[in-house]
Order: structure tokens, then C-alpha cells, then sequence
């Protein structure tokens, strides 16, 4: 690997949640850096909140005084783009926003040294897009770390069409200093993990939608093993980011399946954090209460979508929303977004808690028997439409009596 992209001296761009995690992240794993934001505050206010971090660790018994003094000491705020112009490695964490993005990383090009490697932290937006506006696009790729950033194992590193294969090993590298699970992923609309997350919870959505409860969906998807169901989920990471985002964009407001977490969020029932969401929680609890009003807007919400209402089981709920994931993931490993099935699995023990003792989605599949797998697709295409046609790897694989375990780079 190029000497030139040893990496010591980083910087972040945004002191926001997630900012903050990756601070801590790089400062513990004994990395100088620099910290930027548009509001002096913001940063002001995330060194304050990493000085407390610490003392927590320290008081836990995690860290020494000395070692949490010395994390402190390695985080620097910066005024201006131009004190970040020596750094090895820019990690930019502001929110998602292409032209935002653009922008900035425009900036980051034409202050940096020319060995800097440039770093989005985007959950799903076009790496190239954001590559393409500097003159670098072979330092440019994507960092995606999971909320908290300094808790979750996972780092998805996105590859972009022109990034170089030292600045790839450089991240990766990096990455397992920070003692995180590496997972390398292909550019396409949310990598890896969110883009089959995107059919995860619309398989849930529609189900809430057609007759279950938030608290069924979830109770099913438990009761297979993951740490949490979708609507818990939401209500943890707060349902407003993604309603937000939509009108940020300006689009996506009148999809049918995003009704309900419009008319929560109409309501200030943003989750956990403000102690509503698709539950109910008591002051200062995590603990997801049933909440009846939901259950009586998501009836009211499906009559005015024309959504005729069943009775829905456990079983159903569990084979919509995990062939959902399946499919999807076998599309993502049949155009070589993933270099293999066990990545793909990793992305989700790690990254969205699937349950570890069943091993991921595509080991699932594969103990499922891919030819039984494909028959169940056949149904559900038959029931609910073609969005459940089946990924043409699984035709070929149960066609070979192969497994999708004996695909690499998107060929068995």
C-alpha cells in the first residue's frame, strides 16, 4: 500500500450525532482530530458532550483518567476549511443532502493537501455524484457508519466507479483500527444494508397497512431473533429523519405506504425521544408501550387509502418481510454490489441486528433450500404482485443446485 495513505491526522465535517460518534470512534483508536462546523455551537457543544463521554468511561471503569484525557486532548476544533489542509483523511457527517454534500466536498478538494482521501458518510447517496465534483474522484469513497457510530461494529466502505485500490485498502485498514466490522460495498442507491432495509420495511408498512399492528410486526420479527422489529426501529432512530428527508427533497410525500409516518409525525409523535412514536413511552423509559390511538389512525389512514383490512399471522409477517430481504440481496450480490453472500450477512448481524445464531438472510435462504425459496417467491408474486419476482441469481442457483454461500463478485 502507498505510504502516502497512512493515515494519522483526520478531520470530521459535522458535529451533529453522528459526527459525534465518529469523533469519538478516531480519537479512541489514538487518531489527532480536527472538528468543523458551519456553528462554532455545535462544536462547542459536541466537546462538551465528549468530555462527559469519557468521564462516564471512566467512571465505568472502561478507560483511565490519562487514556480519556488523552482522547480529549487528540480532538481539535477548527474555524475554517483551510486548518484542516494537512490532514491524511476528511470524514464529512453532515445530513443527507446532495447538494449540501457537493459542496462541501467541492471545498475539502481545493483546501486539502493533494495525498488527502476524501470520506462521505452518506447512508445512501450517489458516491460517484459527490466524487465527481472534485478533482480527485480516486481519493473519494464512503465511510458509512451506524448510529451511534462509537457503539455500532459495522462500517460499510463504498466504493466508488473511480476509487483506487490503495485508498480502499487505506479505509479498510482504517477501519479495523477503529475495531469495526468491514464490509465493502458497490455504489447503488443504500450500498448494501439500506437498500435491502428499503423492501424490508415496505414489506412492513404494507402488512400494517392490510390488517396487523405495529406492535405484531414487531413482536413476529422478535420472536425470529432480530434485537428489534421496523417500528420499534423507527422509533429509535426517530421516524422525522426520513419524513424530513422527503421534504427536503420535495418528493415521496404521497406514497401510500409513507401515510402513516406522515400522520405521526403531523403529531409531533417523532419517537422515543419525545416519548411517542408508533408506541407510547413513560418519562425517562425505553420501554415500547402498545398505544391504541396508533392502532385507530392506521385503520383510519388504510379506509382513506381504500386498503381492505384482514386478519394477519405471525408466519405471514415473518415470510414477506424476510424474502423481501432475500430477493433484494440477491439481486445486490448478482450485480456485484457485494463481494459475497457472508458480506451481505454481515452487514446485517452487525448493522441491523438479525439474529447472530442464524447466521444473516443469505445463510437463511440457503438452510431454506434455494428451490423451496423460490417456490414460496412464485406464491407471493401470484398474491401481491411483481415486485416479488424472483432475482435471477436464485433461478440460476437452484437451476445449478447451487447456494448463494458459492457466489463471488456477483458470479457463481
Amino acid at each position: 500500500m502507498s505510504n502516502s495513505y497512512d493515515v494519522q491526522q483526520t478531520a470530521v465535517i459535522g458535529a451533529g450525532t453522528m459526527g459525534r460518534g465518529i469523533v469519538i470512534s478516531l480519537a479512541q483508536a489514538g487518531l489527532a482530530v480536527r472538528w468543523l462546523d458551519n456553528d462554532a455551537k455545535a462544536t462547542a457543544a459536541g466537546l462538551e458532550m465528549l468530555a462527559q463521554h469519557w468521564a462516564q468511561q471512566v467512571a465505568k471503569g472502561r478507560l483511565d483518567q490519562t487514556q480519556a484525557d488523552a482522547c480529549l486532548a487528540r480532538v481539535q476544533p477548527a474555524s475554517a476549511y483551510a486548518e484542516l489542509a494537512e490532514v491524511d483523511l476528511v470524514i464529512e457527517a453532515v445530513y443527507e443532502n446532495l447538494a449540501l454534500k457537493q459542496e462541501i466536498f467541492r471545498t475539502l478538494d481545493s483546501t486539502l493537501n493533494a495525498g488527502a482521501i476524501l470520506a462521505s458518510n452518506t447512508s445512501a447517496l450517489d458516491i460517484d455524484a459527490i466524487a465527481g465534483v472534485t478533482g480527485r474522484p480516486a481519493q473519494v469513497l464512503g465511510l458509512h457508519f451506524f448510529s451511534p457510530a462509537h457503539v455500532m461494529k459495522l462500517l460499510e466502505i463504498v466504493r466508488g466507479r473511480d476509487t483506487a485500490p490503495a485508498v480502499l485498502e487505506a479505509a479498510q485498514a482504517l477501519g479495523r483500527r477503529l475495531g469495526k466490522e468491514v464490509v465493502v460495498a458497490g455504489n447503488c442507491p443504500g450500498f448494501i444494508g439500506n437498500r435491502m432495509l428499503a423492501t424490508y420495511v415496505a414489506e412492513a408498512r404494507k402488512l400494517l397497512l392490510e390488517g396487523a399492528t405495529a406492535q405484531q410486526v414487531d413482536q413476529a420479527l422478535q420472536a425470529f431473533g432480530f434485537a428489534m422489529g421496523p417500528f420499534r426501529m423507527y422509533d429509535v432512530v426517530g421516524i422525522d429523519l426520513e419524513w424530513r428527508a422527503r421534504q427536503l427533497a420535495g418528493q415521496g410525500m404521497e406514497a401510500a405506504l409513507v401515510q402513516v409516518d406522515n400522520a405521526l409525525c403531523a403529531q409531533g409523535r417523532f419517537g422515543q425521544k419525545v416519548g411517542v412514536g408508533y408506541y407510547r413511552y413513560a418519562p425517562g423509559s425505553r420501554e415500547a408501550q402498545h398505544d391504541p390511538e396508533v392502532d385507530a389512525m392506521v385503520i383510519q389512514i388504510a379506509q382513506d387509502l381504500g386498503v381492505r383490512r384482514r386478519v394477519i399471522d405471525a408466519e405471514e409477517i415473518r415470510e414477506r418481510c424476510l424474502l423481501a430481504l432475500v430477493n433484494e440481496g440477491a439481486k445486490i450480490l448478482e450485480e456485484g454490489i457485494a463481494d459475497c453472500s457472508e458480506d451481505i450477512d454481515r452487514v446485517y448481524r452487525f448493522g441491523y441486528g438479525f439474529p447472530a445464531e442464524v447466521g444473516g438472510p443469505m445463510r437463511w435462504a440457503d438452510t431454506q433450500g434455494l428451490g423451496a425459496l423460490l417456490a414460496r417467491l412464485e406464491r407471493l408474486q401470484g398474491l401481491f404482485g411483481e415486485h416479488w419476482r424472483a432475482a435471477g441469481l436464485l433461478l440460476r442457483l437452484a437451476s445449478e443446485g447451487k447456494s448463494l454461500a458459492d457466489v463471488r463478485g456477483g458470479r457463481p
